[in-house]
Parts: structure tokens; C-alpha cells; sequence
């Protein structure tokens, strides 16, 4: 279950930081968030 937040935060992020730098923009982003957020203790 805390992954399938984690995912939708990451997911959420990187659609509103990496928006405008394309798809590449967005899975990088989304990677680091998800890296952040396990760091965090959200895994």
C-alpha cells in the first residue's frame, strides 16, 4: 500500500516539475521523486 502512494506522489511530482521537458523530463523526475520519497521512510 505505501508503494502505491509512493508511486502516485512521484507520479503527481513529476507531472508538475517535468511537464514541460517532455516524456524524458517526466521519468527522470518521477525516478529521483521515488528515490526521495524511499529515503524518506515512504517504502
Amino acid at each position: 500500500m505505501k508503494n502505491i502512494i509512493r508511486a502516485v506522489l512521484a507520479g503527481w511530482g513529476a507531472k508538475k516539475i517535468g511537464g514541460g521537458c517532455g516524456c524524458i523530463g517526466i521519468i527522470v523526475v518521477f525516478i529521483i521523486l521515488w528515490l526521495i520519497l524511499g529515503a524518506l521512510g515512504l517504502n
